[in-house]
């Protein structure tokens, strides 16, 4: 028979959820987690990881076919096998779950399999196959996290109309599709099924894609992606879609108002998404808004002892953001039961990066510098391009460039946004210098080796300022 009392229950073993599991055990709290599906949440099973499987496949299948410009033969037909594609992919996020597992035993943290309903701030009930169970807390953290958002018109039902998970196992590859919406979530997934060979149209409500971007970053994947074959249709809209057993008719207005029908075989919803808080029992314990459990920069609610962290909670959506908020919740709630030796920091949201795995990769962190001067910052912002990279231009990766973005008058960092190969793996750099809250004088001092990407960085600091060395 398992426990039912504990020091702290976490309801739900996402990437938010499992770390603060993990991070409360190391602090020597009896801790549990319920979870109703697959240890790892959406992000390991059906989000992050599985999707960066698919998209190495499709970068593997591009470079494949672009061998000549390495100067290399490759012998015979190259294709896809999607079946094979969507396989690995699939291994890759069995053996993640596999090690959630590992780590929930290792760290001696209880798994509850079942559908947890809050009974109070502080205990729940859980629904699975033993029947239903009991459970008490010092403390509970919800980490619900959050699904993909259904237009009006037309729910995603797995055959023609699809969300990001039915993306991710296709039981046929697309020959012609629609994405909805510009987000990481349809570029990402507009720019796997292109490199497959599909003809892809992506429709954004908004007069930009990746609006959440720096405009210099958007403007530059239009362009690439628009390039690569993409056809991109911003300032419109998707009036209505009808589903048959053949493919979808979309009714797309555009910016002056004229609306277009438009066959596509399948279309991917990417508008969004709605926080997993109904029917969960929190309605009346904590403050809500839209859904979202509203939070303190601890992750706090308005009850005692109840918490909150992850896609639940106000955005950014992000999985580093939820495990970072579960870190801190965890450390919190050992504060307040006694333990002098954790010293919790409260979430900075303008610390948190963002990335996105299209190709070419985008990543950002704090403001843009429009954002900076709607904001009252003198600016000073430097762009950088990959063309005059050494290390950028022998792997064949010239296109692309790094933008920073400055207080003009105390020279602090306000936010970095670059577009690129291997963007994703450089933005930590900067996230670091914002955390430590660095100026431009300790970036020009920074030695960056040579040659690598990275140094685009370092040029990017002496462009805002005038000094760059290399363009």
């Amino acid at each position: 028979m398992a426990d039912t009392n504990y020091d702290v229950i976490v309801l739900g073993s996402g990437p938010g959820g499992y770390v603060a599991a993990i991070r409360c055990a190391q602090l020597g709290l009896k801790t549990a987690i319920v979870e109703r599906e697959l240890l790892g949440g959406i992000c390991l099973n059906w989000g992050c990881i599985p999707t960066k499987a698919l998209l190495r496949s499709a970068e593997i299948l591009h470079y494949a076919q672009h061998a000549s410009d390495y100067g290399l033969k490759i012998a015979g037909t190259i294709e896809a096998d999607l079946e094979a594609v969507v396989k690995r992919s699939r291994g890759v996020a069995k053996q993640l779950n596999q090690g959630v597992t590992h780590l929930m035993k290792k760290n001696k943290i209880t798994v509850h399999m079942g559908e947890g309903t809050l009974t109070g701030p502080t205990s729940l009930t859980v629904k699975g196959e033993k029947g239903e169970e009991k459970l008490t807390a010092k403390h509970v953290i919800v980490a619900t996290g959050a699904r993909a958002r259904d237009l009006p018109f037309a729910k995603a039902d797995g055959k023609r109309v699809w969300t990001y998970r039915h993306a991710m196992t296709p039981a046929e590859m697309p020959k012609k599709l629609l994405v909805i919406g510009s987000g990481a979530i349809g570029i990402e997934f507009a720019s796997f099924y292109n490199d497959m060979g599909c003809e892809v149209t992506v429709v954004e409500m908004l007069d930009r894609i990746v609006p959440v971007e720096d405009k210099d970053v958007s403007a530059f994947l239009e362009k690439s992606l628009t390039k690569q074959g993409i056809t991109i249709i911003t300032g419109a809209g998707v009036e209505d879609i009808k589903s048959t057993d053949k493919g979808v008719t979309a009714k797309i207005k555009a910016k002056d108002g004229k609306i277009s029908e438009t066959d596509f075989s399948h279309c991917i919803v990417a508008i969004g998404i709605v926080p997993n808080t109904e029917n969960i029992g929190i309605e009346k314990l904590a403050e809500m808004d839209r859904g979202f459990i509203q939070i303190d920069p601890y992750g706090r609610t308005k009850s005692k002892g109840l918490w909150a962290i992850g896609d639940c909670t106000p955005g950014p959506w992000l999985a580093h953001k939820a495990s970072h908020e579960g870190v801190t919740a965890a450390e919190a709630i050992a504060k307040e039961l006694g333990n002098k030796d954790v010293h919790p920091h409260p979430l900075d949201r303008s610390n948190i990066p963002g990335c996105t795995y299209c190709h070419p990769q985008i990543a950002s962190v704090g403001l843009t510098e429009e954002k900076a001067k709607e904001a009252g910052y003198e600016v000073k912002a430097g762009t950088f391009p990959f063309i005059g990279n050494g290390k950028a231009i022998a792997l064949g990766e010239a296109d692309g460039f790094t933008k920073t973005v400055f207080d003009a008058k105390t020279g602090e960092l306000l936010g970095a946004h670059m577009v690129g190969a291997e963007v994703t793996e450089m933005i930590q750099g900067f996230v670091v210098g914002k955390t430590l809250e660095t100026t431009e004088a300790e970036l020009m001092n920074t030695i960056f080796p040579h040659p690598t990407i990275s140094e685009s960085m370092h040029e990017s600091v002496l462009a805002s300022y005038g000094r760059a060395l290399h363009i």
